[in-house]
């Protein structure tokens, strides 16, 4: 699959500035660093939800979704990625099924429920398939959640630190899930996170961010060597 490649330049003050670089191939690219340093700012360029300044670029192979220089600006609806938010943004009128098929456009409309109850199970929450989001456990909501942004066939997936409110038993359960599922996924995943100990489970490759400029990149090895705790 393709890799990202962005430029990223958002003049927010006088004082603050992000201007950064990604190259992020097919795995899990986790962007770490404390409040304010540009981590969700990143993936509203990347999803297309927020607009940058000149010099921006957004890239996906040899698709273009981001180019102020020439005027290009793929809208939201129509970048074939998915987004995780903090909140999960489950539909609360929709069973676990119906939230997972109402991104399966693609998908001929008489196989849609079979692949969302496919992958429901691989996400171990088969047995939610016809429950609503508010009988939901924590880490059951996260599951479905998944299972939602696998089932567009994406080629960006944008996690927007997805386990924040769980515990640490739940949160090291989901992200030994992600690691499996996106072995078989072969698409670029950004990952936003303040969890050290996640980082170093999930990530194919670390960017830390201070104040808007990237500090640090690399493997989490080498990034993280020496950090128990990131400063807020």
């Amino acid at each position: 699959m393709a890799d990202l490649r962005a430029k990223i330049v958002l003049a927010r003050s006088a004082d603050w500035r992000l201007d950064i670089e990604l190259e992020c191939p097919a795995g899990i690219t986790c962007i770490m660093g404390p409040s304010g340093s540009g981590k969700s700012t990143i993936l509203g360029v990347l999803a297309g939800l927020t607009v940058p300044d000149e010099g921006s670029r957004v890239a996906i192979g040899n698709s273009i979704w981001l180019d102020r220089s020439s005027g290009v600006d793929v809208p939201v609806h129509l970048r074939p990625l998915s987004y995780v938010f903090q909140g999960l943004a489950l539909f609360p009128h929709m069973s676990a099924l119906h939230n997972v098929t109402y991104g399966m456009g693609h998908v001929p409309r008489e196989q849609r429920a079979d692949r969302a109850i496919a992958l429901l199970k691989k996400l171990g929450v088969g047995h939610l398939a016809l429950r609503k989001p508010r009988t939901f456990s924590g880490g059951e909501a996260q599951r479905v959640a998944l299972a939602r942004a696998l089932a567009r066939q994406p080629q960006l997936v944008l996690l927007d630190e997805p386990f924040s409110a769980l515990d640490r038993e739940l949160r090291a359960q989901l992200t030994a899930l992600v690691r499996d599922v996106v072995a078989d996924l072969g698409v670029p995943i950004v990952h936003v996170t303040h969890s050290v100990g996640e980082a170093r489970a999930l990530a194919d490759q670390i960017v830390r961010l201070e104040k808007g400029k990237v500090v640090a990149k690399g493997k989490p090895a080498d990034v993280l060597a020496g950090v128990t705790s990131l400063e807020e």
